[in-house]
Parts: C-alpha cells; sequence; structure tokens
C-alpha cells in the first residue's frame, strides 16, 4: 500500500487528496496541527485518516505533499529533516515559487529521499479544504521542478501519482518557473494592487470614483482582493526576479508617457495592435495562475421574483452558477445581471438556455 502524506489539507492539498483517495493501493494521511482542522478532513472524507502527530504522518510514507504556505516551507522542511524518513521517499511542494523552496529541499535528499518541486497551476475564488474538488487540476499545467540531480525514477513515479489529477504535467527549471510566473501572475497581481491603491487614494477627496468604478474596473482588478499573506510570502520569496519585472514595467509604461506627450497616436494605435495579437494566440480554455471566471450579462425586467427565475432555470439544468451580481437596476433602464460560472462549457450552457428562454443575453 502506498502511502501519501499531505500537510496543509485546504484547497490545492484537500484536491490532491480527493484525487488520490479511493484509488487501488493507496492511502491518504492528512496532517494539521490543529485537532479541528483533523476533525474537519475527516468529517468531510477529503482524507482516509488523519492526525496532529508530523511524525505519524510522515513515517512510512512514500510520498509527501507540502501543501502549506510559502512562507512555513522552511518550518516543514526543517521538521522533516529531522526524521527518519522512509528510504526512497518522494517529497513534493505546491508553492507557486520554486527556487528558494528548491533549496530547502536539498536539505531533504538523504538516504534516498528526493525533493521535487511542485506547482498545480489552478486555484479557485474560494479557499479551505471545503472548496476541495476532484475538478480541480483537470486540464491544469502541473509544473514540476526537478534538480539536475533529481533520480529519473523518482520522477516518474512522483509523475504516475499526478496522473490523478488529469493536470498537463510540465517539467522546467526551478530558475526558469520563477521568472514565467512571476511575469504572468506575480507580477500582474502587484500591478492590481498598485492600481486599486491608486484609485482609493483618489476616492479620499471624490467618492464617484468608488461609485463608477464597478463593472470594468472591478472586474480587471479582482485579483487585487487575494489574500494578503499569501502574497506576501510569495512577493518576498520571488524578489529577485520581480524587481527585474518591475523595471521592464516601469519602462513599458514609460513609453506610454512618451507617447501621450508627443502626441504619438500612430504609436498608441500600434502598442495596441501587437497586445491584441499576442492576446489572441493565449489559450482561451486551459487553467492558469489567474483563476479564470466566465461572464455572461442578462438584461432583466423590473419584475418581482425575475433573479430567482434565472436561479431557477439555471439549477433544474444542473448548469453550477458560480455568482450572481446585480450590476444595474432602475425604473428607466432594465436591469443588469452578471452571472459568473467556473467553466466554459457551463457559461456556453447557460447562454443558450436562457437566450432559449427568452432573455437577452450577451459576454
Amino acid at each position: 500500500m502506498t502511502k501519501i502524506a499531505i500537510f496543509g489539507v485546504g484547497l490545492i492539498g484537500g484536491s490532491l487528496a480527493l484525487c488520490f483517495k479511493g484509488k487501488p493501493d493507496l492511502t491518504v494521511v492528512g496532517y494539521s496541527n490543529r485537532q479541528s482542522s483533523v476533525e474537519k478532513y475527516m468529517k468531510r472524507g477529503v482524507v482516509d485518516y488523519a492526525t496532529t502527530s508530523l511524525q505519524e504522518a510522515a513515517e512510512g510514507a512514500d510520498f509527501i505533499f507540502l501543501c502549506v504556505p510559502v512562507g512555513m516551507l522552511e518550518e516543514y522542511v526543517t521538521e522533516l529533516s529531522r526524521l527518519e524518513l522512509k528510504p526512497g521517499c518522494i517529497i513534493t511542494d505546491v508553492g507557486s515559487t520554486k527556487a528558494s523552496v528548491a533549496e530547502c529541499g536539498r536539505r531533504l535528499e538523504r538516504n534516498g529521499v528526493s525533493f521535487i518541486g511542485g506547482h498545480p497551476m489552478a486555484g479557485s475564488e474560494r479557499s479551505g479544504v471545503e472548496a476541495a474538488s476532484t475538478n480541480l487540476f483537470e486540464n491544469a499545467f502541473y509544473v514540476l521542478t526537478p534538480e539536475e540531480t533529481t533520480p529519473p525514477e523518482a520522477l516518474e513515479q512522483l509523475k504516475a501519482l499526478l496522473v490523478h489529477t488529469r493536470a498537463h504535467l510540465v517539467s522546467v527549471d526551478a530558475k526558469s518557473h520563477d521568472e514565467i510566473v512571476g511575469a504572468i501572475s506575480h507580477l500582474p497581481h502587484m500591478i492590481a494592487v498598485a492600481l486599486v491603491n491608486q484609485v482609493r487614494g483618489y476616492n479620499e477627496q471624490n467618492g464617484l470614483y468608488e461609485l463608477l468604478a464597478a463593472g470594468g474596473f472591478r472586474d480587471i482588478t479582482r485579483i487585487a482582493a487575494s489574500d494578503p499573506v499569501v502574497w506576501r510570502d510569495i512577493l518576498i520569496n520571488n524578489r529577485t526576479v520581480l524587481l527585474k519585472l518591475l523595471k521592464d514595467w516601469n519602462a513599458e509604461v514609460e513609453k506610454f508617457a512618451v507617447m501621450l506627450e508627443s502626441l504619438n497616436g500612430e504609436a498608441i494605435e500600434e502598442a495596441f495592435q501587437a497586445a491584441g495579437e499576442f492576446r489572441s494566440k493565449l489559450p482561451e480554455r486551459r487553467k492558469g495562475m489567474i483563476h479564470s471566471l466566465y461572464d455572461c450579462y442578462v438584461d432583466v425586467p423590473d419584475h418581482p421574483g425575475i433573479i430567482g427565475n434565472i436561479a431557477s432555470e439555471l439549477g433544474s439544468a444542473r448548469i453550477n452558477l458560480s455568482n450572481i451580481n446585480i450590476i444595474e437596476s432602475r425604473e428607466d433602464v432594465p436591469g443588469v445581471l452578471r452571472l459568473s460560472f467556473r467553466t466554459q462549457e457551463d457559461l456556453d450552457q447557460a447562454m443558450e438556455l436562457l437566450g432559449k428562454t427568452g432573455y437577452t443575453v450577451r459576454q
């Protein structure tokens, strides 16, 4: 029987546990230092058993998944380095920075134990074990960052286990991972936070900023509402990469300043054209670092019960509605509902259903 220990059974750890639990010859053990969390894991059935003893969880484990915040990884690595781990044990993590984690992981590589960095590039607007799902990683990229010294057989064993996630496995060195993820995820998060805080400052003098920022501004800055502690650890761990990216970003912003100062409309047009062409090549239906929301907008008359009717129509068709938001509702105009779904398939089905029912639906 293969023993899999998962430290930190939240959204990611819990979803991994659900992918492995119940599979032939696999036993999933959950660890938390809080008894209340252990009881929650067992009550929700995400693991075969759970414990507050780190030693009990780790001893005899064939695989150990460190699904704790990046800032806590070194602490766990230190604890594991004091234990007699099973020869051939494979340890991996799920953090979104890899170079600093790999450095910690090297301290565990003894007596046949291997550390292989991992990063499942999937998430959710929800958090905690309550949001765990067997489908979280499906069609997402799961990046592995083996070292040159990583035994090939260890990498293949981890890949064989991760097949249960139905993710697309990609191997890359830790440095390249941090540079790429820094550009496509960490930098956008910083820009979103800076932009929201800039507008927040303006709003202190004129409350119309907050009032008129609904809709598009709220959508494009959604990631600014990410967990502050998690992102504190991520940014500090990837600071070398991010400092360079910020310099490059400032240079891009300065280009726009020059275009505006010189009234260079042609250059502005070219910038938008180049960005549009590159963006059109990006895959639309892959899960990625920044969780996608699939939205549509429905015009609805101001009638009692209309929102409930729409929700009922979707529920009857077993279409999973992620969120519903009233954008506008006044006597002189139809109300506008924004419906959010977690998959493109759900969005497509909802738009077809509501269109046939007589509603005006658009993306």
